[in-house]
């Protein structure tokens, strides 16, 4: 089994990654660099979370037979070994042969680095360029990226200088990248900290909140009416866009030089825009004999990048707007469902998606009703209690673990009491749980977190290309701190520990921090209590009370503005499902009228055309009977398509009580 669990974690996490990646990226509309680099970003992050449970095994059994081995001249060496115990040395099922791992940690780590310091930041400026070609993206790249590299060469050259000329330091290259992975890991660690202190209490109280049908309804209600509001404005915005394409679709004609960047902007253009623009460029023009003003290459390069940008953000609210109507449709039925007498539960609207037939067969009206009425809000308040309580250690060990004696984490002392019995399952399951919900607390603050609309990881394959690089960015930097941080809580880091024992192979990559005692011994230790602080307030949504007093419409129990928003919410649903109902109904009526009259013979009919005056007459008048039944459904129909398609004011309900009303006649009936 050497090196077996090491190969197939590196399978399951790619797969892990690959799945993830599926599903917020789009892999046939993004650029194939641009998936890459972020699978390959995501992959390392969440390989090292998995792997480094493996290395903490290794390395007790490497200390029990150092222990074991070594002899009491022997002792005084580099390392000092830990008491011999009376039972034998046990190699753990997952061990990993000495060399493999030194090795492995240093190609993703160093891999990582590379991504996030130097390949990401580049591959963002290149994706939001709106050059025409390759050569002008990169050169685009390079400016935008001129600064920021430059500032970490101007910072870089100081610090060499400054050291080269005093002569109280000699640095060697091994120390200088000492100095370089803590300059990385203290960054790292200052933006951990925060996320960690968010995801601690919100992740738990989530859970908590899941359990309320009320709750989550009023909350659907709130995102309801704020998703209008964004969308209206990106249609509105969509629209300004492209009324300039058109003016620059029709001053650039087919022989001008610039005409191909207008063929390149128009297809980014949606399909609807397209036919509407070609219908006016059926002339010929010479550009030279005009004495009109021409746009730039620069202006173009510029509009080309504001399409990309209007036409992925009205893409992403379009869609994320069906995705929510179906949420708050969902939760209104439960609530519908609780108090049924027949415990069966019914949906106000079929799925528009074919369901599982397995899925279908296990997962019968009654068994869905059981578990959504009954079973899940105690499922969510029972794991709601769970996760608390691992918050709860999490924040004790965070302000304790610097304590060797006694030693105070309630992490470090499962480890240890482990490692006496050389229990290697039970050693690695421990750490894997402490790291992976670590890693949920900071991740999941990752993916929820929203950048005004320059960075918003948003599902079902909306994210744009900079914000996937982005999180690839945030990742890299966030993984290495945060397995550093959890080795420091297990007390399997010797900085932490105080004790010449064997490192962790993951730890002895880092380097010994040492070299910069005010980093080792003050700040990856104190800094970490900050966690109390920020728990704290997120508790009492601080956060979320000033981001409301500025302005940015917040969900709050107790402020008038959410009440008006959850007001409009539930108008906006009452619409859209009255539309929903009357399509529904609609196609109902076109059903019913195919299988009437769909299946009639052409030639019983054309035989009475052909009759005598009489017979003709009977039948042409039994004939429009049903024709005008069919006609005044259709148009029923055709009135209810077009008021789907209708943009209404997200505020102004009073023009759709008059509209919705199927029995009001219309000039054409």
């Amino acid at each position: 089994m050497s090196g077996a669990a090491l190969g197939l974690e590196i399978v399951f996490v790619f797969f892990l990654a690959l799945f993830l990646l599926h599903r917020y990226g789009d892999f046939k509309k993004q650029h194939r660099l641009v998936i890459i680099a972020t699978l390959l970003a995501w992959y390392l992050c969440f390989l090292i979370v998995f792997i480094l449970p493996l290395d903490v095994s290794t390395t007790i059994y490497n200390r029990c037979k150092l222990a074991v081995n070594s002899s009491p001249a022997e002792s005084n060496g580099s390392y000092v070994t830990l008491a011999p115990s009376k039972q034998k040395c046990f190699k753990p099922w997952s061990y990993i042969p000495n060399g493999i791992m030194p090795i492995f940690w240093r190609v993703v780590y160093w891999t990582s680095q590379f991504l996030t310091w130097i390949l990401l930041p580049f591959m963002q400026s290149y994706a939001r360029s709106g050059g025409f070609s390759i050569t002008g993206k990169i050169k685009t790249a390079l400016i935008e990226n001129a600064i920021y590299y430059g500032t970490y060469l101007l910072i870089f050259g100081a610090f060499l200088i400054y050291v080269a000329v005093n002569p109280n330091f000699n640095l060697q290259w091994n120390q200088l990248q000492t100095i370089g992975i803590a300059a990385a890991n203290t960054w790292g660690l200052f933006l951990l900290v925060l996320l960690l202190g968010y995801g601690l209490v919100e992740i738990p109280r989530s859970h908590w909140n899941g359990a309320k049908r009320g709750y989550l309804l009023m909350k659907t209600y709130f995102k309801v009416a704020k998703l209008m509001t964004e969308k209206a404005d990106a249609e509105e915005n969509l629209e300004d866009i492209m009324e300039e394409v058109r003016k620059v679709s029709e001053c650039i004609k087919y022989n001008h030089p610039l005409r191909k960047c207008v063929d390149t902007i128009l297809k980014k253009c949606p399909t609807e825009y397209q036919e509407r623009m070609g219908r006016n460029m059926d002339d010929y023009e010479d550009f030279d004999e005009r004495q009109n003003s021409y746009p730039s290459e620069k202006s173009l390069v510029k509009l080309h990048k504001q399409v990309i940008y209007s036409v992925q953000r009205h893409r992403r609210t379009q869609v994320q707007w069906q995705i929510l109507l179906e949420q708050a449709f969902y939760l209104e039925d439960v609530a519908k469902n609780e108090t049924s007498a027949t415990r069966q539960f019914v949906h106000t609207f079929h799925s528009q998606e074919p369901e599982n037939k397995i899925i279908q067969y296990f997962y019968t009206p009654t068994v869905e009703w059981y578990w959504e009425c009954l079973l899940r809000p105690w499922f969510y308040r029972v794991l709601a209690v769970v996760l608390a309580t691992f918050s709860v250690i999490v924040v004790w060990s965070e302000c304790t673990f610097f304590s060797t004696k006694p030693v105070l984490s309630l992490f470090a002392v499962f480890i240890q009491l482990a490692e006496k019995t050389y229990n290697y399952i039970y050693i690695e399951m421990a750490c894997f749980l402490t790291i992976f919900f670590l890693s949920i607390c900071v991740y999941s603050t990752v993916f929820r977190i929203r950048v005004f609309n320059y960075y918003y990881l948003a599902s079902h394959h909306q994210t744009d290309a900079y914000s996937l690089l982005f999180s690839g960015m945030l990742f890299c930097r966030l993984t290495p701190p945060l397995c550093l941080n959890f080795l420091g809580l297990t007390h399997m880091d010797a900085t932490i520990s105080h004790q010449k024992t064997q490192p962790t192979a993951y730890t002895s990559i880092m380097g010994s921090m040492r070299v910069l005692s005010f980093i080792a011994d003050g700040f990856y230790i104190y800094y970490p209590m900050l966690v109390v602080i920020l728990c704290i307030a997120t508790y009492f949504s601080l956060g979320t009370r000033c981001l409301n007093l500025l302005g940015f419409q917040q969900f709050m129990g107790d402020s008038e503005m959410t009440s008006d928003l959850i007001d409009e919410g539930k108008e906006l649903i009452r619409r859209e499902k009255r539309k929903r109902q009357r399509q529904e109904e609609g196609e109902n009526r076109r059903r019913e009228w195919k299988e009437r009259y769909g299946n009639r013979d052409d030639s019983t009919r054309n035989r009475a055309v052909h009759t005598d005056q009489k017979e003709s007459s009977f039948t042409e008048t039994n004939a429009n009977r049903p024709l005008s039944k069919y006609t005044r459904s259709n148009g029923r129909t055709e009135r209810d398509r077009i008021e789907l398609l209708q943009d209404a004011e997200p505020l102004d309900f009073n023009a759709d009580f008059v509209n919705d009303d199927p029995l009001e006649s219309d000039s054409g009936r």
